[in-house]
């Protein structure tokens, strides 16, 4: 009994490092602009994406569709769609709902169908680690993002920002799913902008 107690203390210790690892950097500038805003274009940029060990995420998609082809006929092309489509149907939104969770309550909605706004912020994910979850083993998912500001009149970069480890998973650890990490992997990133947003325009 003592060594099972002493192995959920080293694992909750692992997984307590692993969430609070997220590295929050400025490269340039700050967000005090949005002071007085209520409205944030958001656009998104998966280009030159590294996922998991595979620096191209065009050769992580072609080598997870091949294997799952060997074991299904079809399988790995559904696999490829529902690879893209859960950006726009689960991380995408997700990432909006928490950000948008906080933001609302000083008045700023960031959107992707913003029409009135002033300035809009690019999130780029740079890098992708779906992680895995085999019931006795498994690895968070994680994605590093860029998030870059610009004013909309003249494209001017005003502030860039990297979140470097946002840890996805399940708090109950039942994220089987991939998407449903990386998912939550999002959430997390939603929730840390949102922090830094409102602790610069308070």
């Amino acid at each position: 009994m003592k060594k099972l107690f002493a192995l959920f203390i080293v694992c909750a210790l692992i997984s307590g490092a692993s969430l609070n690892g997220q590295k929050v950097k400025f490269k340039s500038g700050s967000l005090g602009f949005l002071k007085g805003q209520t409205s944030l274009l958001v656009k998104y940029d998966y280009s030159n994406m590294a996922v998991g060990k595979y620096s191209s995420e065009d050769d992580y998609i072609a080598k997870k569709s091949e294997d799952y082809n060997k074991k299904e006929a079809g399988k790995g092309d559904r696999w490829k769609e529902a690879w893209y489509n859960d950006r726009q149907t689960r991380f995408e939104p997700k990432f909006e709902e928490l950000l948008n969770s906080y933001t609302s309550k000083v008045g700023l909605t960031c959107s992707q169908t913003a029409t009135d706004a002033e300035y809009e912020m690019i999130v780029h994910t740079v890098f992708t680690e779906p992680g895995f979850n085999v019931g006795v083993m498994r690895q968070n998912a994680y994605i590093d993002a860029e998030i870059s500001f610009r004013k909309i009149a003249d494209g001017a970069e005003v502030a860039l920002m990297t979140f470097d480890n946002c840890p996805g998973r399940d708090v109950f650890g039942y994220d089987f799913d991939t998407a449903l990490r990386i998912e939550e992997a999002y959430a997390k990133l939603g929730k840390s902008l949102a922090g830094q947003i409102l602790k610069a325009i308070k």
